[in-house]
């Protein structure tokens, strides 16, 4: 079991490479989730994912496609999308991956390693997953 920091990280890069693990067959866990970076403007970011929320509300609200809000489910949907989840080994996969907001009392004592690939520098515009999720309405 792997269990990934994801404080300063950017969504994209980690989800990839976590992805890119959980289809060898680890399983992995992801702390801070809520700590994870989306780089770009934060108008265009909240608009592109207020738009996956709304989705809902087009045709039949309580069929969905239903999109999280909340930060843990907003990082897990995010690997979701780059695992082939139509097929056997992508289902597998996916229960194999847990995503927790702060650090559980279970993860305090075990190490947590980074993603050197997924690092932010901080030289550009960006949003914390948190941040998105208040906006989009998640009471965290």
């Amino acid at each position: 079991m792997t269990v990934i920091n994801g404080k300063n990280l950017i969504l994209g890069r980690l989800a990839s490479k976590v992805a890119e693990e959980l289809l060898k067959g680890k399983k992995i866990d992801i702390i801070n989730a809520e700590k994870v970076i989306i780089v770009g403007s934060e108008k265009q970011i909240y608009a592109n994912y207020k738009q996956r929320v709304d989705r809902a509300d087009l045709s039949n609200p309580l069929k969905g496609p239903h999109f999280p809000r909340m930060p843990d489910m907003l990082v897990r949907r995010t690997v979701r999308g780059m695992l082939p989840v139509r097929q056997a080994r992508g289902q597998k996969a996916f229960k194999n991956l847990m995503v927790y907001m702060n650090v559980p009392k279970e993860f305090e004592s075990s190490k947590a390693i980074t993603v050197k690939e997924a690092e932010f520098t901080g030289d550009s515009k960006h949003i914390t997953v948190a941040r998105l999720s208040k906006k989009l309405g998640a009471k965290i």
